[in-house]
């Protein structure tokens, strides 16, 4: 009884693993440059999904008539080269958003730093600071 009865599971297991479709594992090498470019796709779209997260941008979004989620599952969609596309566009945008921006941040910093040269005595621009002695 138990001869027959372990001949039937056997023959059971091993015809149930001849009709299963069992892929293959097969190991390779990966070049460096696939790493890399794997690794950089996933930081453009991590760096894109979080550019969705400020409110300046959920602002116009929802002007447009958009929901964030639903931009989050077209940004999931897009292909690596398109990914990598937007994010090379909005590194090359400037940080302050316009000319203007720039002109001022740059006008405070020389003010600043004149100042400060002005208050420790190497220089004599301002005549309202008192001069360290």
């Amino acid at each position: 009884m138990y001869n027959k009865f372990s001949k039937f599971v056997c023959l059971f297991v091993v015809l149930s693993l001849l009709t299963l479709n069992v892929s293959v594992a097969r190991a390779g090498l990966v070049s460096t440059e696939a790493a890399l470019a794997a690794s950089h796709n996933a930081q453009n779209r991590a760096m894109v999904l979080a550019q969705l997260q400020r409110d300046d941008v959920r602002q116009v979004l929802e002007s447009k008539g958009l929901s964030v989620s639903e931009v989050e599952q077209r940004v999931s969609a897009l292909s690596d080269s398109e990914i990598n596309q937007i994010a090379d566009h909005v590194a090359d945008m400037p940080a302050g958003g316009s000319f203007f921006g720039i002109i001022i941040g740059a006008a405070l910093f020389v003010f600043i730093v004149l100042l400060i040269t002005d208050m420790a005595g190497a220089t004599d621009v301002f005549p309202f600071v008192k001069k360290a002695k």
